[in-house]
C-alpha cells in the first residue's frame, strides 16, 4: 500500500509540474489516503502481534 502511495505522490508531482493542477490534487489526495491507511493497518497489526505474542509464550 505504501508503494501505491509513493506512485500516486510521484504522479501528482509530475502532473503539477506539467500544469495539470486538478488531476495532481486528486492524485495527491489518493496518496495521502493510502499512506494513512497503510500506517493505521501497520499499527493495528503491531498491536495485535504484541497481544498474540504474549498469549503464545
Amino acid at each position: 500500500m505504501i508503494k501505491w502511495a509513493i506512485i500516486f505522490a510521484v504522479a501528482a508531482l509530475v502532473l503539477a509540474l506539467l500544469g495539470f493542477g486538478g488531476i495532481a490534487g486528486v492524485a495527491m489526495d489518493i496518496a495521502k489516503i493510502l499512506f494513512w491507511l497503510a500506517v493505521i493497518i501497520a499499527v493495528i497489526l503491531f498491536v495485535l502481534g504484541l497481544t498474540i505474542y504474549k498469549k503464545v509464550t
